[in-house]
């Protein structure tokens, strides 16, 4: 779970980074933003899911 948190910390960094750099002269352009951040979720959350539904797998040999 750690992992997680801090992955998705290091995506809201960038994103929000991302989004300054492409803002031209407003201050971050949030679109942009938060594009990139729920696209990160997105796939960090399928990444847990699917480590999660491995572990499932393995504790459910049937033995």
């Amino acid at each position: 779970m750690k992992r997680f948190v801090v992955s998705l910390l290091a995506f809201l960094v960038l994103s929000f980074g991302v989004g300054m750099a492409v803002s031209g002269p407003d201050f971050v352009d949030w679109g942009v933003a938060v594009g990139l951040f729920a696209i990160a979720i997105a796939g960090e959350g399928f990444r847990f899911w699917l480590q999660r539904s491995r572990a499932k797998k393995r504790d459910s040999s049937g033995v």
